[in-house]
């Protein structure tokens, strides 16, 4: 069974993870900066999440089919994404077993990995609220 056990779960705790991070004072101005829109495209339970620059004030999380090219795509399962926000398991080796596809310009992919730092310090906790296990499995 899949750690997030509806699409509205991981709605929840994912889409008001990025909702924090993209209003506060590290990611949300840099995010802005770097003038990008992300795409993940999430496996069991499926769904999509946009991550976009809005109108270039606050970025905005969005689920859902939208009419705008990414510039990032990313590909992964409910499980890997926890799991990645965890620090269980890093973006190389996700890549490298396939758990992770991405698609897009690398240097604009690598610019977004000092970003995550918020995210993973933030996460397990955020994880924990949820009622989600932080265990390594």
């Amino acid at each position: 069974m899949s750690v997030f056990e509806s699409k509205e779960k991981m709605q929840t705790v994912l889409g008001t993870l990025f909702e924090t991070l993209l209003a506060g004072p590290v990611m949300g101005p840099k995010f802005l900066k770097m003038g990008i829109i992300i795409k993940f495209t999430i496996t069991d339970p499926n769904a999509a999440l946009w991550l976009t620059p809005g109108d270039g004030t606050a970025g905005q999380v969005i689920w859902g089919d939208i009419d705008e090219k990414a510039t990032v795509q990313m590909t992964l399962s409910g499980d890997t994404c926890h799991k990645f926000w965890l620090k269980h398991i890093s973006m190389p080796v996700a890549l490298a077993k396939g758990l992770i596809k991405a698609k897009g310009p690398m240097p604009q992919v690598l610019k977004l990995l000092p970003l995550l730092k918020p995210a993973y310090e933030m996460y397990p906790e955020h994880a924990k609220s949820h009622g989600l296990s932080i265990e390594k499995e």
